[in-house]
């Protein structure tokens, strides 16, 4: 299967991040995680979920969180200051990356070719060997300098996805919730997926 790496930065929306890791691997795909320290937080924040310590000490905290039932082998896990790591070269095989949660100030810096992190770099690599990129943005209301990175990064074929999730499949729970924006990143890298069920339209009750 294929490889896709997964950047968590500081913007809120990290149970997305964790869904999306832990359907890419029970898919049989593999996976690389880079974190920035503000994702890092977000994800204590919001997952009561603690990454520190040495990269082997957080490859292992991973594995407990996502309580993983598939070949942990497959997961990488990068710090955010690796410049070395394969990722950070046109030669990777990475086949696609996600940016999720994506926060503005990492949109700004992938919007402007500015590498200060490996996620960063990352990105910009998917940029110039034209893979699939696509950043999940959660912010509101949004600034004109928002609008304005996303439309330039969107015109060279960068795809953004607002963490908004839709209503007319009927959530029942948060996690409907979660499923709807982790199957739609899903979609957008090419990955088949039965998060949430297929919309064909409203039932014969509905109409």
């Amino acid at each position: 299967m294929g490889t896709f790496t997964v950047g968590i930065t500081g913007g809120s929306g990290s149970p997305y991040a964790l869904r999306v890791i832990k359907a890419l691997l029970e898919l049989e795909h593999n996976v690389i995680i880079v974190s920035s320290k503000a994702g890092k937080r977000v994800l204590e924040i919001e997952s009561d979920f603690l990454l520190e310590g040495s990269i082997q000490n957080q490859l292992s905290a991973w594995k407990n969180q996502l309580k993983l039932s598939v070949n942990s082998a497959r997961l990488t896990v990068l710090e955010e200051n690796d410049y070395a790591a394969s990722i950070a070269s046109g030669s990777s095989n990475s086949l696609g990356m996600v940016v999720v949660p994506c926060s503005m100030g990492s949109l700004a810096r992938i919007a402007n070719g500015i590498s200060s992190s490996l996620i960063e770099r990352a990105a910009d690599v998917m940029i110039k060997e034209k893979r699939k990129l696509v950043l999940v943005t959660r912010e509101a209301p949004l600034s004109v300098i928002h609008i304005n990175n996303m439309l330039k990064l969107a015109e060279i074929g960068v795809e953004i996805l607002p963490a908004s999730p839709g209503f007319y499949h009927k959530p029942k729970t948060i996690d409907d919730l979660i499923n709807f924006i982790s199957s739609r990143i899903l979609d957008r890298l090419g990955v088949p997926n039965n998060l949430v069920p297929k919309w064909t339209g409203p039932t014969t009750e509905e109409n």
